[in-house]
């Protein structure tokens, strides 16, 4: 069973997105690798510490986690830190460590990083946008997109650059009344990279890199949202030189489906029936996201009854089941009519079994607005 974030970072619940930095920087700077090189235990924690300060200090991610725990991550792409990297954590919590470990927060011994604190640069993300039908979203599917994405392009050689020394960095020490200040800058040789082109490759532009058409395979887990994002680390552009790839940031468009409606987990399916099966009694086939089923409708049965039919919606995303599939009963009311069943009408309008006596059971509007969503 995975930690407890807020143990990890020794803070409780409450704790200020101030609390919650200086925790994480604490943690950060105890167990870095510098400070503790070879130490498995200490790299252990360092990673849990970023993977922790990840999620808390985004207020969605948070919000999610305080209500559902680590199961509001489980099943989707890169939504919270699980199997963080260095090179991911340097990326992005680098500017936490301040000075401490010579400006960057690079160290050495670990593979996202060269001697020297040189810092990996990482390429450039990729976005793309990926249909789903309601079927495909209910039961999870697999799809294999062709993305175009930079990579090196052969034949393309890099070297140490030679203003930076590799380190990707610049540092610039003044003299000020308050004393010696350093500051560091990217290098504006080498973008940061530590490394510029060497040898150029056929069809190689200024980084080095050129454009490939590539096969992506994408697992997309049941239960995805309209407009949720999901991460294929490593899927996106190059960086130059011995840099880390970006990633594929894949948007998820649901297609609207011909009959069914989803709100939320669950779905809505509107069933018109006539006067006479209403009346009598019927069995009718709906649509589902698993295929087709066959309903009873009873006789009698009212315009406005709901039907529903349990775990036969959209599976939670978080994996708390699945949703109901609510069939909405209406009777068909004909517009036009011949003369023989006007004839018939008139002669049942004072019939007393055609007279509207609602019963308990037979729920108001609002009653039933109110039963859906509780």
């Amino acid at each position: 069973m995975k930690e407890d974030y807020y143990d990890i970072l020794g803070i409780s619940k409450n704790a200020t997105a101030a609390e919650i930095k200086k925790a994480y920087r604490k943690m950060a700077i105890k167990y870095h690798p510098d400070k503790n090189p070879g130490d498995e235990k200490a790299e252990e924690m360092f990673k849990k510490s970023a993977e922790a300060y990840e999620v808390l200090s985004n207020p969605d991610k948070k919000a999610k986690y305080d209500q559902f725990g680590h199961q509001a991550f489980e099943g989707g792409f890169g939504g919270a830190g699980g199997g963080m990297n260095m090179d991911d954590i340097f990326s992005q919590f680098g500017d936490i460590f301040g000075s401490a470990f010579g400006g960057g927060g690079g160290f050495s011994g670990f593979g996202g990083f060269g001697g020297g604190g040189q810092r990996r640069v990482k390429g450039s993300n990729l976005r793309i946008r990926v249909k789903l039908t309601l079927e495909e979203i209910a039961n999870g599917v697999e799809k294999k997109i062709k993305v175009k994405r930079k990579k090196v392009a052969k034949g393309t050689t890099f070297k140490t650059c030679g203003t930076c020394n590799g380190t990707g960095q610049m540092t610039r020490i003044q003299n000020t009344i308050l004393g010696r200040m350093q500051t560091a800058t990217t290098c504006s040789s080498c973008g940061g990279a530590g490394q510029v082109m060497d040898r150029k490759g056929d069809g190689a532009d200024s980084n080095g890199l050129a454009t490939v058409e590539e096969t992506v395979s994408i697992k997309i887990p049941a239960g995805v949202v309209d407009g949720m994002q999901l991460k294929v680390s490593g899927k996106g552009n190059d960086a130059p030189g011995d840099g880390i790839p970006g990633d594929l940031l894949v948007a998820i468009e649901e297609k609207q489906h011909p009959t069914l409606q989803r709100d939320g987990d669950n779905l809505h399916y509107d069933l018109y029936i006539s006067f006479s099966e209403a009346a009598l009694g019927t069995s009718k086939e709906i649509d589902t996201v698993t295929g087709k089923v066959r309903i009873k409708i009873e006789n009698g049965t009212q315009s406005g009854k709901i039907l529903r039919l349990r775990n036969k919606g959209i599976p939670s995303i978080n994996g708390y089941g699945s949703g109901d599939l609510l069939v909405h009963v209406n009777v068909w009311t004909p517009k036009t009519l011949t003369s023989e069943q006007r004839e018939f009408f008139d002669k049942m309008s004072d019939d007393e079994h055609f007279q509207p006596k609602p019963e308990k059971q037979d729920k108001s509007f609002f009653e039933k607005v109110k039963d859906m969503f509780s």
